[in-house]
C-alpha cells in the first residue's frame, strides 16, 4: 500500500474515534485512535523521506494519534525517534515537542491524583525580551493573571452570573473553576492552563457541565474579540456588559511591541491547529471598537478638548467614579471611571497607562478610555 492509502485509512479510524468520543464511549475512542496511529506509522514507512513537509505533517499526526489513544509510551518513543533525525521541518519539531510536554503533564496529573476537565489552553509569549524557555518574571506573572481573570469571567458568563464590576471573582467561582498552570514545551515562553474538575456544589448544580466548556469558550471569546469584535463577538457574548469587559481584557492581553511582540493561544486538543495570534495591531483594532462605545463629549465640551495622557496609574476609587494618574510628577484626577471593572484596571495600578479623556474645563477631565502603555 502507498502513503496515500495508509493515510486515508488513518483518517477513517480517526474520524470514527472522534465520533465515539462525542458519544462518550472513551474505550472505543482510544482503540480507534490506536488503529489510526498504527496506520499513520505505516504511512510514514511508505513515504519518501525527501518529501520533508509531508513527512513532518505525518510524523506529528502519528504522535498525536498515539497520544489521543493514551498510548503514551508508544507516542514518546515515536516522538524521540523522529526528533533524533534531521529530516523534520522546524514546524513539526515544535509541534512534536509540544505533544511530548502535554504527555508528561498528563502523567504528572495522574500521579497527583487531581482530575481536570477536558481541554487545555496553550499560551505562547514570543519576541521582545523573551527567549527560548524564558521571559521576564513580571511579564509572565501579568499574562498569567490576565488569562486567569478571563477564565473566571468566562465561567461566570456560562453560569449566567450577573456581570461583576467590583472585587474579584467570588470564592465559590474560584474554588469551582480552579485553573492550574503547567509548563509547556520550550519555544519562546509557553505555559498551559487547564481547569480542575469541580467538586459537586449545590450553589452551581451545572458547574461540572459548564467547566468542560470553559477552555473552548475562552478561545472562542478571544478569537472573536480579535477577528470580528463587532460581528462575531455579539453572537459569542450576547450580554453587552460582559462583551465590553472581554474586549478590554483581550486588549490588555495583547502585546504593545515593547516587552514582547506576539502572543499565541491554541487548544491543546489540536496542537497542529492554526493558533489565535495577538499582535500589537490587535490592541489598536479593539481600541477602535471600544472608542465607539465610549462616552461622547459632555454637553458644551468642544471637540478640541479631547486629550491623551501617558503616566502611572496610582490610585482609583471606582465607586466614587475617579482614577488618579501621575503625569510628569503631577497627579491628575480623572472622573467618569464608574463604568470600569476592578479586574481590568487592577493589574494596571502602579504601571504606565495611556488615558484618553475629555477636558471639560481647566483641571477637570472625564475618562473615555484607559489601557496599559507597555
Amino acid at each position: 500500500m502507498t502513503w496515500a492509502e495508509f493515510h486515508a485509512e488513518s483518517e477513517k479510524f480517526a474520524s470514527a474515534a472522534e465520533l465515539a468520543a462525542k458519544h462518550g464511549d472513551v474505550a472505543a475512542a482510544h482503540d480507534l485512535y490506536r488503529q489510526a496511529a498504527d496506520a499513520e506509522v505505516r504511512a510514514l514507512v511508505a513515504l519518501d523521506v525527501k518529501k520533508a513537509r509531508t513527512l513532518g505533517i505525518t510524523a506529528v499526526s502519528a504522535v498525536a494519534l498515539s497520544y489521543k489513544a493514551h498510548e503514551f509510551t508508544q507516542a514518546e518513543r515515536l516522538a524521540h525517534k523522529w526528533l533524533a533525525t534531521d529530516l523534520l521541518p522546524a514546524f513539526s519539531v515544535e509541534q512534536i515537542q509540544t505533544l511530548l510536554q502535554m504527555m508528561w503533564n498528563d502523567v504528572v496529573r495522574e500521579k497527583a491524583g487531581v482530575k481536570f476537565t477536558g481541554g487545555e489552553v496553550l499560551v505562547s509569549v514570543k519576541g521582545g525580551e523573551t527567549v527560548t524557555g524564558g521571559a521576564p518574571l513580571e511579564l509572565i506573572v501579568r499574562k498569567v493573571e490576565e488569562v486567569r481573570n478571563i477564565f473566571y469571567r468566562t465561567a461566570e458568563m456560562l453560569l449566567a452570573v450577573p456581570h461583576r464590576k467590583r472585587g474579584p471573582a467570588s470564592a465559590e467561582i474560584q474554588e469551582t473553576f480552579r485553573p492550574w498552570l503547567f509548563q509547556a514545551a520550550p519555544g519562546s515562553y509557553q505555559f498551559a492552563v487547564c481547569v480542575q474538575e469541580p467538586p459537586q456544589m449545590e450553589l452551581f448544580p451545572k458547574a461540572k457541565i459548564e467547566a468542560e466548556k470553559v477552555a473552548a469558550k475562552f478561545i472562542e471569546i478571544v478569537k472573536a474579540s480579535i477577528e470580528d469584535p463587532e460581528g462575531a463577538l455579539p453572537e459569542v457574548v450576547p450580554d453587552p456588559d460582559y462583551r465590553k469587559t472581554f474586549l478590554r481584557m483581550t486588549r490588555n492581553l495583547a502585546p504593545t511591541g515593547d516587552d514582547f511582540g506576539r502572543l499565541e493561544i491554541r487548544p491543546s486538543t489540536s496542537p497542529t491547529a492554526r493558533p489565535i495570534v495577538l499582535l500589537p495591531a490587535a490592541r489598536e483594532a479593539i481600541g477602535q471598537t471600544l472608542r465607539k462605545q465610549a462616552p461622547t463629549a459632555p454637553p458644551g465640551a468642544p471637540q478640541h478638548d479631547e486629550v491623551q495622557l501617558t503616566g502611572v496609574l496610582r490610585g482609583l476609587q471606582l465607586d466614587k467614579d475617579w482614577i488618579e494618574v501621575t503625569v510628569e510628577g503631577h497627579t491628575v484626577r480623572i472622573t467618569g471611571a464608574g463604568d470600569q471593572v476592578d479586574d481590568v484596571l487592577g493589574p494596571m495600578v502602579n504601571r504606565r497607562v495611556i488615558v484618553d479623556a475629555y477636558r471639560t474645563k481647566p483641571g477637570k477631565m472625564v475618562l473615555r478610555d484607559i489601557k496599559p502603555a507597555g
